[in-house]
């Protein structure tokens, strides 16, 4: 099972995305479920970090793990990063949505003291 757990800042920006397991969906380096979710992880990634104005840190850790942590330094970064985080939550859902057996996403709203 692969467990996707997105974090939203207080005004619903992507601040944190956490990857971890395996699907089972298929054989080692043919699974779809894995496919789909590393690619939207990795092109998220790619496209955040090319992105002025954007902090990005994190990346693929061990197998089965990726994590990504943003912070937008400007307000034209900020609409970039709520467009992309948008995209990525919907990419992350519709595969769970469609292998639910394989895949979960947990979306939770970071509390600031």
């Amino acid at each position: 099972m692969i467990q996707v757990r997105v974090i939203l800042d207080g005004a619903g920006l992507l601040r944190r995305c956490e990857v971890q397991g395996h699907a089972g969906a298929g054989p080692k380096g043919g699974d779809i479920v894995c496919a789909a979710v590393s690619v939207l992880a990795r092109a998220a990634l790619a496209t955040l970090s090319g992105r002025e104005g954007i902090l990005v840190r994190g990346g693929p850790g061990g197998r089965g793990e990726f994590s990504l942590e943003t912070e937008a330094r400007t307000g034209e970064a900020r609409t970039f990063l709520a467009a992309a985080g948008t995209f990525l939550m919907e990419g992350f859902n519709s595969v769970a949505g469609e292998f639910p057996k394989n895949c979960t996403v947990t979306i939770q709203t970071e509390r600031r003291n």
